[in-house]
């Protein structure tokens, strides 16, 4: 039963994939990439510029909040037949996650001004 799952979601996923290929890409002109005003002329640019440091730190906000939402099931996840395999599961993502934020620390990716 898994097999055939796993076999159907692959068969989709490659068929899925080819016809992203096969597919014309579509290319914007000036007139779909200019804003709409109700017919007036546009009085600036639609695309404002963003901080790359504010989406760098967002990103890793998001990064951190998805490890404390994988992290609050442990206590039951303790209460399972094998404890030490939890423990060790859990210890390795909060490393790696450690490690990750040490790079990015070390990069000067959380410093806001330079």
């Amino acid at each position: 039963m898994t097999l055939t799952i796993f076999a159907i979601a692959m068969i989709l996923s490659t068929i899925l994939a080819a016809l992203s290929f096969w597919l014309p890409q579509i290319t914007p002109d000036s007139e779909k990439l200019s804003p709409y005003e109700c017919g007036f002329d546009p009085l600036g640019s639609a695309r404002l510029p963003f901080s790359m440091r504010f989406f760098l730190i967002a990103i890793l906000f998001l990064l951190f909040d998805l490890e404390i939402a994988l992290l609050l099931p442990i206590p039951w996840a303790c209460q399972l037949p094998s404890p030490p395999l939890t423990i060790f599961w859990t210890s390795a993502i909060i490393i790696l996650l450690t490690i990750g934020l040490i790079f990015e620390w070390a990069q000067g990716g959380l410093e806001w001004a330079e």
